[in-house]
């Protein structure tokens, strides 16, 4: 039987779990439940209030809002009821805002400053005036500027029409003046970031944008439809995941973690750009800023050390992972970093662990859409 490699004790905790998934490193996955669900979820494509958007109405890259179902059923038979849920990787917030209700603790946290003012607003404010917002965004959407601002002189007429990049910069530039406060200028920022989603040149990033200039629609901001009252006792972060698992603590810990190369830094550099206001210098034809302090070890080589890290300093009772494996794809790009067998191994050194399997065939309301594919989420009941 092979030994497992001995490593100085300069390395730390990760590196040397990292190395005991070289021994037999699918003899745990071979010995795990895989549970295949088959009911067909219902969801709501469009949710929308007149003049409101909800936080789901948003074109992002593993957005989660089609599972919210599905991961819900896991918790309500795994977990039953709970106290307190960690969105560690929150993203766009769908999952942490699922469960926001008055008797359940939210904590929501991303990298991306960007997704934090969303998160913020969403889930972090607790007490402010909707109706001067209400006025505020209608003077917003009243600005007609005819001179070019940094946001038109960089993104206009390829990533937006000049008319709307114009307006966005000019709105920007609004927005500090109007907010009396942070929490104010959030939201703000919350419905700039939403109805620029809508009036974007791409295909829902901004690697790129589309050759034919043919998003025209005129920006408009609406309102996020929040509920302050159901924020009071949850906590937002923009932090590394890794430090701020070391301290708090939850029921639940919801992980869903880039999957690959591709780094979301580089997707969404242009709301990150927007969000801050820096207003850095941009280079190449997708007007890219510097995005090195941005980006994750999670699409890097470093990806299963960096998850044996969290898993180690979680401090919660039940444990759900989001990782959807794209095998060998032609572009090594697309390709999961981490391995199925050490996601099991990693987690079955806290606990007990289930795989649950969904092949996806999600209906919208009055049409249906087939994914073509299997969501999975591993399950690890904590019992160290």
């Amino acid at each position: 039987m092979p030994k497992i490699q001995e490593l100085p004790e300069k390395y730390c905790v990760a590196e040397r779990e990292v190395q005991y998934l070289l021994f037999d490193p699918d003899a745990q996955l071979k010995n795990t439940t895989v549970l295949n669900v088959s009911k067909t979820y219902y969801y709501l494509k469009y949710n929308l209030v007149p003049g409101f958007f909800q936080i789901q109405n948003r074109r992002y890259l593993g957005n989660k809002y089609k599972l919210t179902a599905f991961i819900s059923d896991i918790l309500s038979e795994k977990c039953g009821s709970f106290q307190s849920l960690c969105d560690i990787f929150a993203g766009t917030g769908v999952v942490g805002n699922h469960f926001n209700k008055k008797n359940v603790r939210i904590i929501s946290n991303d990298f991306l400053y960007s997704n934090y003012v969303v998160l913020k607003t969403f889930m972090g404010i607790a007490d402010i005036n909707l109706n001067k917002l209400k006025d505020k965004i209608r003077l917003l959407n009243s600005l007609m500027p005819i001179e070019n601002n940094y946001f038109s002189l960089n993104f206009g007429s390829t990533y937006f029409t000049l008319e709307n990049a114009r307006k966005i910069g000019a709105i920007r530039e609004k927005i500090e003046e109007l907010s009396v406060n942070k929490d104010e200028k959030l939201v703000l920022l919350t419905s700039l970031i939403y109805a620029v989603d809508k009036v974007a040149n791409t295909v829902g990033h901004y690697d790129a944008f589309r050759k034919k200039l043919d998003t025209t629609n005129p920006l408009v901001l609406l309102m996020p439809n929040i509920k302050p009252e159901n924020n009071c006792d949850n906590e937002v972060y923009c932090e590394d995941a890794n430090q701020l698992i070391r301290k708090i603590s939850s029921d639940v810990l919801y992980i869903d973690p880039p999957y690959n190369s591709r780094q979301y830094c580089d997707a969404y550099h242009l709301l990150e750009n927007l969000s801050r206001w820096e207003k850095p210098n941009v280079y190449g034809v997708a007007k890219k800023m510097d995005r090195g302090h941005l980006k994750s070890d999670y699409c890097l080589k470093s990806a299963t050390k960096a998850f044996a890290e969290l898993i180690r300093y979680a401090k919660c009772k039940h444990i759900l992972v989001s990782y959807n494996n794209t095998g060998e794809s032609k572009d090594c790009r697309s390709n999961a970093r981490i391995k199925d067998s050490e996601i099991v191994n990693i987690l079955k050194r806290k606990g007990e662990v289930q795989i649950f399997e969904h092949n996806y065939k999600a209906f919208t309301t009055g049409r249906s859409a087939v994914d073509g594919h299997t969501e999975r989420i591993f399950y690890c009941k904590v019992t160290e």
